[in-house]
């Protein structure tokens, strides 16, 4: 018997996950449930992180959370609870599977059978945001080694188990070559580990209209944070409905399941909505706590109702379905099917289903670190790159000189275009006069001599070689 914890959540949330709680006891799911608020209510009473303490105590004592979708209120700087769990509890693979449901729900694609394992934690999601002059605000994307370490191994462990044959990684390096140039670099290193699966790259933006165009090419894609968020709802659409999608988030010590759309508060209450996204979830959740025969009993059932023609409103369509049916219809009919398979659709056998088991992470010896120079960000309303760059030679001294200006990434001093249109927001580049290294006092003469000339810093960042490579990248047209 596992101990759960269960939130109904907000919307249609109560709706579907008693449909969801009712199928997988019928068929023979052991669990006991703690039951925990979150969502809406919880923000509206003050707690603008939509969970009280009292109940973070039992998610982590459990270990296994089931929650259904929340009503994050608009305004009010209420924080997304899907997220603030995410990095809390270290869940940092989302899992989302994307099969199609040809001919019994409408898709283009009927060979389409994708999973999407997504970095959860860190990227642009880090949500480390700065407006530092009039014109420009900052977004901080964060890629760390144990990140994508952790995210790549969980993609290939994963399909290693469930039988996959190849892993996709998408990346946007040839642009972003330093962040997502790390995960690209940790795929490689960690597909040469698993000679048996096939792995391949492909740019985010041609691999995503490839997935749209002809997505049974595909088996598991491992990607980044955005890019994964991105990519899982245009699969899960195009693969019937977003309603019909689950997700699992999975984590070294905790996990959450879930559906991935939202909680639809005009459908609330009128036995309408479609459990199936929640009951993914849950099948996902009872294959990570060991219950497999439970999962694949489940979702066999669960394939024979979609196959009967058994449908909610939003997946109903005329000559293709047999009967329009409610929540709560939905979940009997599944339960009447428990025992049975489909007979078109390809029946599910978990027999290698549980969680999987995977090494901590491992930090590696210490590179060799050198301070190479620094990037000084100005904010200055000027229009005219060759004036700032008069005002700023005034900080050279006899170790450190102005090598460099950008705007908005572009080089525009020396030698810039007089077309390229300029912000307020400039990055000058200080390298060393002689010598390869620079010392952290070199930069803070820099600023101290910025305040003597008026010159208005926003920020500083260091430019590091590691094992003589460089850490930073070139100015655009550099």
């Amino acid at each position: 018997m596992t101990r759960i914890t269960v939130a109904k959540g907000d919307g249609i949330g109560p709706e579907i996950m008693d449909a969801t709680l009712e199928i997988i006891k019928a068929a023979g799911a052991k669990i006991e449930i703690d039951e925990i608020q979150v969502g809406e209510q919880v923000y509206l009473s003050g707690n603008t992180s939509g969970i009280a303490n009292e109940s973070w105590d039992v998610i982590r004592k459990n270990k296994i959370f089931l929650k259904a979708p929340i009503t994050t209120p608009q305004g009010g700087g209420y924080k997304s609870l899907n997220v603030t769990t995410r990095k809390f509890l270290g869940l940092y693979s989302n899992v989302r599977p994307c099969m199609s449901l040809h001919p019994f729900v409408a898709t283009k694609h009927p060979k389409m059978d994708i999973v999407i394992v997504r970095e959860n934690e860190e990227d642009l999601y880090a949500g480390i945001e700065h407006q530092q002059t009039d014109e420009v605000v900052q977004c901080l994307k964060i890629i760390s080694r144990p990140g994508c370490e952790k995210i790549v191994r969980y993609a290939f462990e994963y399909a290693k188990q469930y039988g996959r044959k190849k892993v996709t990684c998408f990346t946007k390096d040839n642009i972003m070559k330093q962040s997502d140039g790390l995960f690209h670099q940790v795929f490689d290193e960690i597909a040469s580990e698993y000679p048996e699966i096939e792995n391949e790259h492909w740019i985010i933006d041609i691999g995503a209209a490839k997935m749209a165009d002809t997505p049974e090419v595909f088996d598991v894609i491992v990607t980044l944070n955005l890019y994964g968020d991105v990519l899982s709802d245009i699969a899960a659409q195009i693969a019937g409905s977003v309603g019909l999608a689950g997700s699992a988030n999975i984590g070294e010590e905790c996990a959450m399941f879930e559906a991935i759309h939202g909680s639809a508060p005009r459908r609330a209450g009128q036995n309408l909505a479609n459990p199936s996204g929640l009951l993914q979830g849950a099948v996902m959740m009872l294959n990570h706590i060991g219950q497999t025969e439970t999962a694949e009993k489940v979702q066999n059932a669960w394939l024979k109702t979609i196959e009967d023609g058994i449908h909610t409103y939003d997946i109903f369509k005329e000559g293709v379905s047999t009967q329009k049916v409610g929540t709560k219809e939905f979940a009997h009919a599944v339960i009447a099917n428990l025992g049975n398979k489909p007979r078109t659709l390809q029946p599910v056998n978990y027999a290698n289903g549980a969680a999987l088991n995977l090494p901590k992470y491992s930090r590696k010896a210490p590179k060799k670190k050198e301070l190479v120079g620094v990037d000084v960000f100005v904010h200055w309303n000027g229009t005219d790159p060759n004036e700032l760059a008069i005002k700023i030679q005034k900080l050279n001294s006899e170790k450190i000189k102005l090598t460099m200006i950008t705007n908005r990434g572009i080089k525009v001093w020396p030698d810039g275009f007089e077309e390229t249109f300029c912000t307020d927001h400039w990055r000058c580049r200080f390298k060393p006069t002689t010598g390869n290294e620079i010392e952290k006092n070199n930069i803070i003469s820099i600023l101290n001599d910025a305040i003597d000339q008026n010159i208005d810093t926003i920020k500083t960042e260091n430019l590091y070689n590691f094992d003589g490579k460089a850490g930073f990248s070139l100015g655009q047209g550099q």
